[in-house]
């Protein structure tokens, strides 16, 4: 199986100023919110794991200064840090779940957990014309040349990431997808290769986010010969099951993207 020839990082990121259009539950754990308006005309949308720096109101009674760095790198962090605290917004990164060019319309799903998090409490509380800003980042998911299959792993803060692969990922793909959601409701309709199979793991209220993940695919039957995996979510369970693959299964790590997306 060949790897897709294309670009990781977007050609010209721009920082975007848009609006809310609506915000709904749409399974126990999962928030969407759907952002709209011209300025989305700027977005470069590259499909498969795409994400970016999201920018949001540091409390709900205060207007957040939007006027941002053009960029997010060390120069621009700094200044980003150096604007006033009551104003400066709050910064996280998300994954797009959706984008729809014609409707000039973002989705992004965010996992409720009340208002433990910034995120999380702003887009509880999400109504129509609020505004955020966000700054493309590009894409993570890069397969390597001359594998054999594919395996996806993740949380339900990767849901988006996995979902966006599947999505994308050339139709001749093989392997597997494990995700693991803390309700059985939280799955979604996907759009995977035939040759992908997806594995919806329900984790029990007590257990430590990841640990089901990681234990499931570790006593699974994997296929042999060379494979590429992207493992992403609560910070354990990337990096566990990367050093199982290397360690156990002698998976090159060039072959290994994984990335922790929170830490439990």
């Amino acid at each position: 199986m060949s790897a897709p020839a294309r670009t990781l990082q977007p050609t010209n990121p721009t920082m975007v100023v848009a609006e809310v259009v609506r915000a709904a539950r749409i399974s126990p754990g999962i928030i969407r919110v759907t952002l709209g308006g011209e300025a989305l005309d700027r977005f470069e949308p590259m499909g498969f794991d795409q994400w970016f720096r999201l920018f949001l109101p540091p409390t709900d009674d205060v207007v957040a200064n939007f006027d941002l760095p053009k960029k997010i790198n060390l120069l621009g962090y700094v200044q980003f840090l150096a604007m006033p605290k009551a104003t400066r917004p709050v910064m996280r990164n998300y994954t797009v779940r959706d984008f729809r060019a014609a409707e000039r319309e973002l989705d992004i799903d965010f996992v409720a957990h009340g208002d433990d998090g910034p995120a999380s409490r702003w887009a509880g509380s999400a109504r129509a014309g609020d505004t955020v800003a966000l700054l493309d980042q590009g894409i993570m998911f890069a397969p390597v040349a001359g594998v054999d299959w594919q395996l996806l792993v993740a949380d339900e803060s990767g849901l988006p990431a996995v979902a966006g692969v599947l999505r994308d990922m050339p139709r001749d793909s093989v392997g597997h997808a494990f995700i693991e959601i803390p309700d059985a409701a939280d799955a979604q309709p996907l759009d995977p290769p035939a040759g992908m199979t997806v594995h919806w793991l329900v984790r029990g209220h007590d257990d430590r986010p990841g640990a089901l993940a990681l234990s499931t695919v570790q006593d699974f039957d994997l296929p042999e010969g060379p494979v590429y995996a992207y493992l992403v979510g609560e910070q354990s369970l990337p990096t566990s099951l990367r050093r199982w693959l290397v360690n156990t299964r002698g998976v090159p790590k060039a072959n290994v993207t994984f990335c922790g997306f929170w830490r439990a």
